[in-house]
């Protein structure tokens, strides 16, 4: 393989990630129609490889771009940013089963775990404070030589003491927890757990005009564009807290596929919650188990992973749609190489 740009003769760099085909600082492929280009970072060019280098390094290159915690995919074309630096360009339909359950898998699951050991640690708190620190206050209410009746009692006692601790606690979590920190302008607003129920998203599917409706310590406050999307991955994050299991991940994948993508997802759950509602809807919501957003728990992972797709599309989208457009032009040149040059023999 050349090891400089056929149209402006610069360097095209080497990596290390792709060892049969250590040339290039960004590849692009096709695995489905055998093509692997080498992306000039000069020209923007598409350099393509001889054709008897090309197999192996293809199925590392989509080995690693599956692997990558970092690319987004539109249409029929995918950008992954690698570790070292090294970007693989991939043509083909996206892959966002494979990609959101690799993704979001491992992150639910640390969120999952962690709260296991804070839970633990507090069940082992509680109990330790019933049955030692009980006991142990028994003697101190002895005074001179008058002891206070039904000191047998007592333990008991002490041990309920910890257990409204526990329900402090929970209702703090459930109702005034701090769950979001929102800035608009130099304006920032607290918004806490009780207010999720209540905030209303609302994303079309052509994804113009997003907003998002936010009830918090001091009144409402509305987000649009960027910044609503931002908002929400917050408040939702804020909301999965718990964390989920990998079959619960998968569920939630399957609800953004059956929408057809991340933005389509948006457009459903938007007209999920959009109703401010009473005591009526709250006590109608809690019987269908939906919680923050009037979502079930399912469709707030799904909710998350959308949101940070999103986000990451509308990051990189100018890059994609550019990207797009040299793939056009460098697949034409790539067939009339193949397929018309070729010899037969060689080609099968």
């Amino acid at each position: 393989m050349y090891s400089t740009c056929l149209f402006c003769t610069n360097s095209l760099g080497a990596n290390e990630i792709i060892a049969p085909f250590p040339i290039g600082r960004r590849l692009a492929f096709d695995a489905a129609k055998g093509r692997l280009w080498v992306v000039c970072q000069h020209c923007a060019r598409w350099n393509l490889s001889p054709l008897e280098e090309r197999w192996e390094a293809i199925e590392e290159c989509e080995r690693a771009f599956r692997a990558t915690f970092v690319r987004v995919s539109t249409g029929n074309i995918g950008l992954a940013r690698l570790a070292d630096g090294l970007e693989l360009i991939r043509i083909g339909s996206p892959l966002r089963p494979e990609f959101a359950a690799w993704r979001y898998g491992r992150h639910f699951s640390t969120r999952r775990r962690r709260t296991h050991v804070v839970a633990g640690a507090g069940i082992a708190a509680a109990a330790v404070a019933g049955i030692v620190v009980g006991p142990a206050l028994a003697p101190a209410l002895t005074l001179g030589a008058i002891s206070i009746v039904a000191i047998p009692g007592l333990t008991t006692i002490m041990g309920v003491i910890p257990m409204i601790g526990v329900l402090a606690a929970r209702d703090y979590i459930t109702h005034d927890r701090v769950v979001a920190r929102l800035a608009q302008g130099r304006r920032v607003v607290t918004v806490r757990a009780k207010h999720l129920d209540a905030v209303e998203l609302k994303a079309p599917r052509d994804g113009t005009a997003v907003s998002l409706a936010v009830p918090h310590d001091t009144g409402w406050t509305e987000f649009s564009g960027t910044q609503a999307i931002h908002a929400t991955g917050v408040l939702i994050s804020g909301a999965n807290r718990y964390g989920a299991s990998n079959a619960h991940v998968q569920d939630a994948v399957q609800q953004i596929e059956d929408s057809g993508d991340a933005n389509g997802f948006l457009a459903e759950a938007s007209t999920r919650n959009t109703w401010r509602g009473g005591r009526i809807l709250s006590l109608l919501n809690d019987y269908r188990g939906l919680g923050a957003m009037r979502l079930s728990a399912t469709e707030r992972l799904a909710l998350e992973m959308a949101v940070h797709e999103e986000s990451e599309r509308r990051a990189m989208e100018g890059e994609l749609a550019v990207l797009q457009a040299a793939w056009r032009d460098a697949e034409a040149i790539a067939q009339i190489c193949d397929d018309d040059l070729t010899p037969p023999k060689l080609y099968e």
